[in-house]
């Protein structure tokens, strides 16, 4: 582990490859971030039970438990964790197909880098996704109805209730809260959520739309948000029946 400063945002790498780690290590230090490193999954639940880091570079193939179960864990995580479930995490990996990018990105990862990288990519890509999990960028409380979304704060309440959602269902929600009677599509959600501009045919928008349904009626609410407009895509009031 490397120690910087009190400023020093910090990220977990997690890769059973000792180069990569090594790289990784010495490029961030001298970018002002502090490195704890685990060679598996189980080291690395280790480390977020002790730490919270900022953000997690995490790669695909580990011994034991693969990266996308870590991640699906990471997102899991409940109110006792050190850690926050909503969490930066992207994923390195030597696996470069455009179904393994969608694979990560459905089990929860916020971006991914093929092996072998550019450093000064990672680190702009590491860097814009710890500003959008700041909300750096966001602007204020968004009201639609009973529902209240503080981007800053990233925090999501149902009549004043918490709603407890994952980074991206978060995200998703506040997208669809910025025109809430406007249909957005999928393409769009993928583009401005994910940050993914494939054409590969991937359930990711449907998967996390549902389970923000589903998670905002549990809190409560009484209009069935988040609806889908089919063969476009979604729009959060229902409008119109």
């Amino acid at each position: 582990m490397t120690s910087q400063s009190a400023d020093s945002r910090t990220v977990l790498l997690v890769d059973d490859d000792q180069a990569t780690l090594d790289l990784l290590e010495r490029n961030l230090a001298v970018d002002d971030f502090l490195v704890h490193r685990a060679g598996s999954a189980e080291q690395a639940l280790k480390l977020l039970r002790t730490t919270a880091p900022d953000a997690a570079i995490v790669d695909t193939v580990l011994p034991g438990a693969n990266g996308l179960e870590l991640i699906e864990q990471i997102r899991a995580g409940h109110a006792e964790d050190a850690w926050s479930p909503g969490m930066p995490v992207l994923i390195v990996s030597g696996r470069a197909e455009p179904y393994d990018a969608v694979r990560g990105l459905e089990r929860g990862a916020d971006d991914y880098v093929a092996k072998p990288f550019h450093y000064p990519e990672l680190l702009a890509r590491l860097r814009a996704a710890i500003r959008r999990s700041e909300g750096a960028t966001l602007g204020d409380v968004l009201r639609v109805q009973e529902l209240s979304i503080d981007r800053n704060a990233r925090r999501a309440l149902v009549g004043g209730r918490v709603v407890a959602l994952s980074a991206k269902e978060f995200a998703l929600l506040a997208e669809l809260a910025r025109h809430p009677d406007r249909v957005f599509s999928k393409e769009d959600l993928l583009r401005d959520v994910w940050g993914f501009r494939s054409n590969t045919r991937t359930r990711t928008v449907d998967s996390h739309a549902s389970r923000l349904r589903r998670k905002l009626a549990l809190a409560g609410a009484r209009t069935r948000y988040v609806a889908n407009i089919w063969g476009v895509g979604y729009r959060l009031l229902p409008g119109e029946s």
